[in-house]
């Protein structure tokens, strides 16, 4: 049986070698020193002290040695690798100040300067074009007049003129609030606000009322079952229907831009007599060249809403001496001449909330 080796010398195994190990020392050195930031002395790291790093694996080697070996190349090796991570400590500290040294420089915040933390909003352009009509009216010394959205059925059928057969008082037109011999329904209009300021105040009477109302109306580009009316009325002495057209040409004016005129067509409601269909000139083609014009498509006129002179018989039924007091009323869609003043092709956009709809407007139309 043979005897232990003890002529064995550890500096000539290569791995282990007093200049391999020096080699992978200053070599992690080296590469250590270079690290330029945290992130590439991360990598450093990883590739000259990590488990598959030179010396991690000359380490390993350590235990297949004879023991008369193992003591000389554990201590250069341990050496070797005490050598790196004291430089990995020293370069992490320096680094680690100048990265924060960098930060401070870089990413500077004024903590003085005011702060939303909340992106910022718009009004509805509904909101801001009520307002905006109802500037008109009060700058030409009107009032602004609102009701309820709930309302009885007299007052919004039969104070005006509207009879018990009207095709508008049966449910495929009104939505009527339970139970049905209460009369109580959602307001088809706002003509109800005023019969309430004809019965409320006596004349003379300028009023403008823009609201919600509701219709049994399909939800689609062009219809909705709520939306938005503003309806005038003025009762005075010696009112006629010339007064009616100054007052909307002004309003359209007011509203689509200087030059914008109206025209009436005869028709009828049962509110006023004589009545008419207002027609705006459009405010694209301006009736020039009308043939190529999306707006109007090629009328030069877009219809707008209706008006005429109020009924004796509203007027009487409201207590209003028809016989000495005369009127004129008008009603548009809010939704409608929004619809027309900035080119919106499908009305549900008015009413689904989208904020990019919204924040399109600005804060104020």
């Amino acid at each position: 049986m043979s005897g232990p080796n003890s002529e064995y010398d550890p500096v000539e195994v290569t791995p282990l070698g007093d200049e391999q190990v020096a080699t992978a020392r200053d070599e992690a050195l080296a590469a250590i020193e270079a690290a330029a930031d945290l992130e590439a002395l991360k990598q450093v790291r990883t590739a000259h002290a990590g488990d598959r790093s030179p010396l991690a694996l000359a380490n390993r080697e350590i235990g297949a040695l004879p023991p008369q070996a193992r003591k000389d190349a554990g201590r250069r090796v341990g050496q070797a690798r005490g050598a790196v991570a004291q430089a990995l400590a020293e370069r992490q500290a320096v680094l680690e100040v100048e990265h924060e040294e960098r930060m401070l420089v870089e990413e500077t915040v004024d903590v003085t300067l005011p702060v939303d933390r909340l992106p910022q909003g718009a009004r509805h352009p509904l909101t801001t074009g009520a307002e905006l009509i109802a500037d008109v009216f009060v700058a030409m010394g009107w009032e602004v007049a609102e009701g309820p959205v709930i309302e009885a059925e007299w007052l919004n059928f039969d104070a005006l003129n509207l009879g018990p057969d009207h095709p508008a008082r049966t449910m495929q037109d009104t939505f009527w609030v339970d139970p049905p011999e209460h009369h109580v329904v959602l307001r088809t209009q706002t003509s109800p606000v005023q019969a309430r300021t004809m019965l409320e105040r006596p004349p003379p009477i300028y009023v403008v009322c823009p609201g919600r109302v509701f219709r049994t109306d399909e939800y689609d580009a062009t219809h909705s079952p709520m939306f938005h009316q503003v309806e005038g009325l003025a009762i005075d002495e010696g009112i006629t229907m010339a007064h009616l057209k100054g007052t909307l040409d002004h309003f359209a004016a007011r509203m689509f831009g200087d030059g914008i005129s109206t025209r009436f067509r005869p028709s009828y409601f049962p509110f006023t007599e004589p009545s008419a269909e207002v027609d705006l000139r459009c405010f694209v083609c301006r009736g020039v060249d009308s043939e190529e014009c999306r707006t109007c498509k090629g009328e030069g006129w877009i219809e707008w809403g209706g008006c005429g002179v109020v009924n004796p018989r509203v007027l009487t039924a409201c207590g209003v001496d028809a016989e000495r007091f005369t009127g004129f009323a008008f009603g548009m869609g809010i939704d409608r001449s929004l619809m027309f003043r900035h080119g919106v092709n499908d009305l549900r956009a008015l009413f689904e909330g989208d904020v990019r709809f919204t924040t399109a407007f600005g804060s104020e139309l």
